[in-house]
């Protein structure tokens, strides 16, 4: 077997899809499929961890190729909030569900929460800007910019 410790996991090992080659540096791991391999276990993390820890925190953010600045925006923190996270093990439980919500959306092709939050993050931006409106047959109504 084949401790897969190169994913940033502890405690990934691989019973074969993999061979070892020589390289100039000495023994490396060729593994096939790697992308597949990460949904694999992206996948079983998600649907059988009773609780992430930061390393699997990580793993699923990075994943969904997110940088955490851009995963904190989602939530409405800071970059060192996530960062810490993934540092202490110490992942907030509704974190934890929404990274693995956002995941499950993003992999199975259907990323509509992942369109609300930048819209919502879209209208924080705008929050202060100008709102107009006007009247129309004796109904008020947005108007348009």
């Amino acid at each position: 077997m084949y401790h897969y410790t190169e994913c940033g996991l502890p405690n990934i090992w691989l019973a074969n899809g993999y061979r070892t080659i020589e390289t100039a540096f000495g023994k490396a791991a060729q593994i096939a499929h790697v992308d597949s391999l990460h949904r694999a276990i992206s996948l079983s993390l998600v649907r059988s961890k009773p609780r992430l820890t930061g390393s699997e925190f990580r793993f699923l953010r990075t994943e969904l190729d997110l940088s955490q600045a851009r995963l904190a925006s989602y939530f409405g923190y800071d970059a060192q909030s996530v960062a810490l996270w993934e540092k202490k093990g110490k992942v907030p439980k509704w974190a934890d569900r929404f990274l693995r919500a956002l995941y499950r959306e993003v992999a199975e092709g259907n990323a509509h929460l992942q369109e609300i939050i930048d819209r919502l993050n879209d209208l924080d931006q705008q929050a202060f800007a100008r709102q107009e409106f006007e009247e129309r047959d004796g109904a008020w109504v947005a108007h348009a910019a």
